[in-house]
């Protein structure tokens, strides 16, 4: 059965494998997305090497693909995840002789905060993490089978892959094998050609080691992906994704060696997103000023110039990325996710917390939106479920505006909910998608101011219902894109300056109302207060106070917007003005409804 509605399809069945189309980075065209094994997709995504505490370069690839994930499997497909972690590497070698520590030690303590930081910013769809250390076994026999088959050689204890055996090699980058390769001195010598490139490195003494066919050592970088990628996804498997920087060498090794051990390709689609580097520009939300060449999302062409540039621009720790955890503090996951999301992922990332902050300010349309739901309703949109798979939503969809013929908004709620499935089956565009968000935010509220549903249209019941299934696919929707999951930190933790400013003004009302001998004012501010648990001490310099737990923030904000509301209501007019004029300084901006009053902060 199928319900058209003005132009909009409703299917009730599954995605059909040629509506989703991938850009493909080893034919330069976008494809339809056909697995190897038909309703599965496994992916392998490269992770970090973590001789270091991550940074928001290392977030944009998970990020990305954790999107993927969600909207695939709302799309019906069965999907395993794979992120490698690289535990073993020059880099940790280095820093564990620094810190005069074991290289576990080093990779422990930063695995844990790589965790963390994919937990703040909702990346919760990974379905494995294999570590190089624990996949030795697997690693060995893959170099083994190579020599065996004559496509890498030992020279003093290293294995070298022979990259004059492999006629397709550079297929993925059209770069030769020369033109790339970095390992010199005595590792050069050891070549047959500068090209090769190292499978099994000899033990250095004081180094970690493992022992091999050819004598203790480690592997290189290469190989593990290799190796990592068939133990849990196969000899052959669907996607397999990185960042730009990673196409020469990394990834046309991987295929070297993969397809030489294998005979047959290693991965049907490569998909790699653009980078992030230092910005200094910001512009319209939704647009394309935080990301360069934003064309490349509509093109089927890879521009080769391109790519280098951004491999050039790209920011990493050498070029001033810092630390993940403070960010987060300051900005949020959400937005930092939002940020990363809200164009196309196949261009450069210009990255400035300016930019992200304009993007929380996005974010505040939906926020202010799921407040008003709230008031209409007294349900909370993060609690409702919506549908979790695409053709439930498309059936629910389609019901209602079958059941409500003629409804100009649910007609346009449905097409903006097919332009929205349309950018994501188009190469996953989640910039395109979440205009749609918008668009669709935008016919909620104009819905809602003409039913004058925060007033006398509470009492509608046929439009309260058509309310909440507008909402229930924006929630259904921007599940598959890992938005608003939770609500947005709003506590004293995430806003100390903020708190501290409405604090400071709170006490000033309350000095006020005493002042004036309106005590029941003040003894309304000080039991308000006393029930966050927090506590007033006057003295002779002034009133000090400390706080106990709770979401500090929002509460106070309740408090804030009562007395303004009884000073308008009383015509005290300078007092009312006095409270939104010292928000305003604080960086909370007050918005009057009809059916109260919002707040967002900045």
């Amino acid at each position: 059965m199928t319900t058209t509605t003005q132009g909009t399809a409703v299917a009730e069945q599954t995605i059909t494998p040629t509506t989703l189309r991938v850009y493909n980075t080893l034919s330069k065209t976008k494809e339809p997305l056909e697995p190897v094994t038909p309703g599965h997709v496994g992916i392998y995504l490269c992770g970090p090497t973590v001789y270091d505490k991550a940074h928001i370069g290392h977030m944009v690839g998970p990020v990305i693909f954790d999107c993927i994930k969600r909207f695939l499997v709302y799309s019906g497909f069965d999907v395993t995840w794979v992120v490698n972690i690289t535990d073993v590497d020059d880099k940790l070698i280095k820093k564990a002789q620094e810190r005069g520590i074991s290289m576990l030690e080093v990779a422990e303590e930063n695995i844990a905060d790589y965790h963390q930081n994919l937990a703040a910013l909702g990346v919760d769809q990974i379905d494995h993490f294999p570590r190089a250390t624990e996949t030795m076994d697997e690693i060995v026999s893959f170099i083994e089978s190579l020599v065996e088959q004559g496509y890498a050689y030992e020279s003093d204890g290293d294995v070298y892959f022979e990259v004059a055996k492999d006629s397709g090699y550079g297929k993925l980058s059209n770069r030769t094998a020369d033109s790339g390769q970095g390992e010199g001195g005595e590792m050069a010598l050891r070549k047959r050609s500068p090209g090769d490139f190292a499978l099994w490195k000899s033990a250095k003494t004081g180094q970690p080691s493992w022992d091999s066919s050819w004598g203790p050592g480690r592997p290189g970088w290469h190989i593990e992906c290799s190796a990592m990628s068939r133990a849990l996804l196969g000899e052959m498997f669907d996607i397999h994704g990185g960042g730009l920087d990673l196409v020469f060498p990394h990834h046309e090794n991987e295929i070297a060696q993969s397809e030489c051990c294998h005979s047959k390709p290693m991965v049907k689609y490569w998909m790699h997103n653009g980078l992030l580097r230092a910005g200094a520009a910001s512009g319209k939300l939704g647009g394309r000023s935080d990301r360069e060449n934003s064309e490349q999302e509509n093109s089927e062409q890879e521009n080769e110039t391109s790519r280098d540039e951004q491999v050039s621009g790209k920011m990493s720790r050498s070029k001033g990325a810092g630390g993940l955890a403070d960010l987060l503090e300051r900005q949020g996951g959400e937005r930092i996710r939002f940020f990363l999301l809200r164009t196309h992922y196949r261009s450069t990332v210009l990255f400035t917390e300016e930019a992200i902050e304009e993007a929380g300010t996005g974010l505040d349309t939906f926020y202010r939106l799921f407040k008003r739901y709230q008031r209409v309703t007294g349900d909370d949109f993060y609690a409702f479920e919506a549908p979790t798979k695409r053709v439930q939503g498309a059936i629910e969809m389609g019901t209602k505006v079958d059941t409500e013929a003629g409804d100009d908004t649910l007609q346009a709620a449905a097409g903006h909910r097919d332009r929205f499935l349309a950018a994501m089956d188009d190469d996953f565009n989640t910039g395109m998608a979440i205009a749609e968000l918008f668009e669709l935010a935008h016919v909620i509220n104009k819905f809602a101011d003409a039913a004058d549903l925060e007033a006398v249209g509470k009492t509608d019941k046929q439009a309260v219902a058509q309310f909440t299934c507008l909402m229930v696919t924006l929630k259904e929707l921007s599940s598959t894109l890992g938005l608003f999951q939770k609500p947005p930190a709003t506590d004293a933790v995430a806003n100390p300056e903020s708190l501290d400013t409405v604090m400071q003004l709170v006490i000033e009302l309350r000095a006020a109302a005493r002042a004036n001998k309106d005590f029941a004012t003040a003894d309304r501010i000080r039991d308000a207060l006393a029930d966050l648990d927090i506590t007033l001490e006057d003295r002779a310099g002034g009133t000090e106070w400390s706080d106990g737990s709770g979401d500090l923030l929002a509460g106070i904000m309740r408090l804030v917007i009562d007395i303004r509301a009884a000073a308008r209501e009383n015509k005290d007019f300078p007092t009312a003005d006095k409270i939104r004029d010292a928000l305003a300084a604080a960086g909370i901006t007050l918005e009057d409804r009809s059916g109260g009053t919002d707040w967002t902060i900045q």
